[in-house]
């Protein structure tokens, strides 16, 4: 995590930001390890997939969950976009509510606008490093940066 302006830039597994950060929480009795085993679960089951649901709670990493997420039968985009947001808004809650330390580093934050500073990702994040000083203009982004956007939501909510 870096804090430049009024922007918390945030990539990568390590960062306790990212999807892909080791946490442990639970929602309705069901264990996960990461937001991102906690997306491609949903997404599983949004799609009936339950092959697919049960192989990404047996994986054990990131990747591997994503992997087998891009495999679900029955996907479609346009009921996953309609979705997706929703989904990963519930993760990042349980994350962040369920464990006290990550709640106070969101809360941390207030008021920056936090982004997923990956230069590969244009949906979650703004396409562009923490370190291209593009990134420091919002009309430079190539990216929608719905992480960010959702992690700030969260933040919102957990204030309350």
């Amino acid at each position: 995590m870096r804090r430049i302006a009024n922007f918390t830039l945030f990539f990568g597994a390590d960062d306790a930001f990212s999807n892909w950060h080791p946490c442990r929480f639970a929602y309705h009795g069901v264990e996960f390890s990461s937001v991102e085993q906690f997306m491609m679960f949903s997404k599983a089951k949004l799609f009936g997939d339950e092959k697919a649901s049960a192989e990404i709670l047996n994986a054990r990493y990131p990747k591997d969950q994503k992997a087998i997420g891009r495999t679900v039968k029955g996907f479609d985009l346009a009921t996953w976009e309609a979705k997706r947001e929703a989904i990963v808004y519930v993760g990042c809650r349980e994350k962040f509510a369920q464990n006290p330390g990550l709640r106070s580093l969101l809360l941390a934050t207030a008021p920056t606008e936090l982004v997923e500073a990956s230069p590969y990702d244009r949906i979650w994040g703004v396409g562009l490093g923490e370190r291209d000083p593009l990134i420091l203009d919002k009309a430079n982004w190539r990216g929608t940066n719905l992480l960010g956007v959702t992690l700030m939501k969260v933040r919102d909510t957990l204030s309350r």
